[in-house]
């Protein structure tokens, strides 16, 4: 959704570095095409303008003009200014201090409210909660249906006794829900009401009926980041009808300019709590304003990465493996290699993990391309071979090949490359293991490196010419000789004779301090 205000921001920055030290002029120009970035990434006017005003007026104070590099200042002060705009800190739910905590989702129809009440209540479950989702859209042909189904692949449970379309009490469904909460001990209750394809005075006042009736600790109002501009001023109206505490943003994987996301917070003065990225029920997380910025400015999201790795891997697996690394690369095998590529299967599109790292914009259309497929492919062939083929793959000879490649459907070179880039694989995760760091790369500090660049051979001392004239010579030599019996205690009557001690003389002030022999 972001990838073009990405792109303009970066061609932006790009023109900045090499400067020593900024201009008015530079600082002009710059602001100027953030404005446009923005502008065309459909962020609303009034935002844009705060945003500019503020990186203009710290981008001509002393932060930048006492830098050492004036460009990486500015885009810190941008980073600041977007994370601003986006909220701040990221805003968490308030729970009931007596369960259960309510919680009311509102919005348009069409924004994804039933999808998302299944969502979070998912992740609530995830988060050691027991959500119970409430079917109160009555009006909406099926949306009693669509809840239930969504509630069972979340593996939660619903509250629906009216079978809907156009039929039932909403209010009084929302009311009941509560007692049920109580009776069957769950802790969350998620409500989803009904929407319209428009603000009008008929969903108004049923969302404003039910805020009564149930109190709701949360009010969330679902927002489709695509549909721009009006958002803020659905946002705004609803704000001023109903009341909500904080927005959900939904099919943030779309293609649209992203602006309602930078827009909604500032104008609102409601943050942003949660972002749904995709079709799938875990496609849902908590929204980190300066993770969004993080990766807006195309600087990675390393902590969702981190924290997605966290949820998928074992850390008794990771601390097994990293044992069996550290004996060998033999000991790594393509059994191994098949459970490591099905566990960050788990973590999601490949696609967008890679996303996650810092740097990865400037090759995006390539992780675009990616065909997901593959891995299932891989996977594949690795299950077409036998036990001891996946133990040692070095027997895998033709006729072999040929079985595995019949078997997964794939060209006999697939089978070849697979195993190939499996022995590379290996050979560099167990250097990684023993400390050894990334081959090719040089060391790091702090880290294990690579042999890195060969070091240029120093050049032999030549000897040191001796003078040709017979007392400057022989004063030389004496010096010399004075140096190293210095050096090696023998001249001063210490522990080990100089060797090159023959015809040197004391001067008469230190024989004085000796005494005589």
């Amino acid at each position: 959704m972001f990838d073009t205000l990405s792109d303009r921001l970066a061609s932006t920055f790009k023109s900045l570095r090499g400067k020593g030290r900024l201009s008015e002029a530079d600082i002009d120009a710059t602001a100027r095409e953030i404005r446009i970035a923005l502008l065309e990434a459909d962020v609303a006017l009034p935002v844009v303008r705060a945003f500019i005003k503020q990186v203009k007026t710290r981008a001509l104070g002393a932060e930048v003009s006492q830098a050492l590099n004036p460009a990486q200042q500015v885009i810190k002060i941008v980073n600041e200014e977007l994370i601003g705009i986006l909220g701040g800190e990221t805003r968490h739910l308030r729970f009931a201090k007596n369960p259960p905590t309510v919680i009311m989702l509102a919005g348009l129809q069409g924004a994804g409210k039933t999808t998302l009440a299944g969502k979070l209540g998912r992740w609530l479950k995830a988060q050691g909660h027991e959500p119970v989702l409430v079917a109160a859209d009555l009006q909406r042909p099926n949306a009693v249906n669509q809840l239930a189904v969504v509630a069972e692949r979340a593996g939660v449970a619903v509250f629906a006794p009216e079978a809907g379309n156009g039929s039932g009490d909403p209010v009084q469904v929302a009311k009941d829900s509560i007692e049920f909460a109580r009776t069957k001990q769950h802790d969350v209750v998620i409500v989803d009401t009904a929407g319209r394809l428009g603000i009008d005075a008929e969903m108004m006042q049923q969302a404003a009926d039910i805020r009564d009736a149930i109190s709701p600790d949360e009010i969330l109002f679902i927002v489709d980041a695509m549909i721009g501009q009006d958002a803020v001023n659905t946002a705004e109206a609803f704000r001023d009808g109903v009341g909500f505490d904080g927005v959900v943003l939904s099919k943030l994987d779309g293609d649209a300019r992203g602006g309602a996301a930078l827009s909604i917070a500032h104008v609102t003065g409601r943050q942003i709590m949660f972002a749904s990225n995709g079709e799938k029920l875990d496609d849902f997380d908590a929204f980190h304003p300066d993770r969004m910025a993080s990766r807006i400015l195309g600087m990675g999201d390393m902590l969702s990465l981190i924290e997605k790795a966290e949820q998928t891997f074992s850390q008794a697996e990771a601390e097994k493996m990293a044992a069996k690394l550290a004996k060998g690369p033999k000991e790594f095998t393509l059994d191994d290699f098949l459970a490591q590529m099905e566990q960050v299967r788990k973590m999601g599109s490949i696609s967008k993990l890679l996303g996650m790292l810092p740097g990865m914009g400037q090759i995006k259309d390539q992780i675009n391309n990616l065909d997901e497929r593959d891995v299932d492919r891989t996977a594949a062939i690795i299950k077409s071979m036998t036990p001891g083929e996946r133990q040692d793959p070095t027997i895998l000879n033709g006729s072999r090949r040929a079985r595995i490649a019949r078997g997964s459907g794939v060209d006999v070179s697939a089978v070849k490359n697979l195993v190939e880039r499996f022995f590379e694989a290996r050979k560099m995760m167990s250097r990684m293991a023993q400390g050894g760091g990334m081959p090719g790369m040089p060391g790091m500090p702090g880290m294990g490196g690579g042999p890195g660049r060969p070091k240029k051979k120093q050049k032999q001392a030549k000897g040191k010419q001796r003078s040709g004239n017979p007392m400057k010579r022989k004063a030389e030599e004496q010096a010399a000789a004075q140096r190293k019996a210095a050096a090696q205690g023998g001249a001063l009557g210490f522990p080990g004779p100089a060797p090159d001690e023959k015809g040197f003389e004391l001067p008469p002030e230190f024989k004085d301090m000796l005494g005589p022999k």
